[in-house]
């Protein structure tokens, strides 16, 4: 699971990864610049959907997905373990990642958090 945060005054979008997810992903965290974020979606159905090639990280079919993949020439972030609660981040012109599916605890108020923190641009 991670914890997403907003830092505006930096215009930052952090993932902070918790416990063992950051031996699963082969990170701690990752920053985009909120400027790239195009937008979130609380997506459950996307554990369903192919995950590509495992670039780095961890695959367990229908246990866990964490680390880097590509799929039809996306380049992909993924921490899930409970697809209830996957949020997709949509992300442009990103130097290392054009979505980032990721487990959080409350995947509305992440969402929320996110679209408005880009709405205000």
């Amino acid at each position: 699971m991670a914890l997403i945060s907003i830092d505006r005054e930096r215009g930052l979008l952090t993932a902070e990864f918790q416990g063992l997810d950051k031996l699963w992903t082969l990170k701690s965290r990752l920053e985009s610049p909120l400027t790239r974020v195009r937008g979130a979606t609380h997506d459950p159905g996307i554990a369903r959907e192919p995950k590509g090639i495992r670039v780095g990280g961890t695959h367990f079919p229908g246990v866990i997905t964490a680390g880097h993949f590509r799929h039809n020439g996306e380049r992909l972030f993924w921490d899930v373990k409970n697809p209830g609660k996957a949020v997709v981040i949509e992300l442009a012109d990103a130097e290392s990642y054009d979505r980032l599916i990721i487990e959080v605890d409350d995947p509305r108020a992440t969402v929320a958090l996110i679209e408005q923190s880009i709405a205000r641009g």
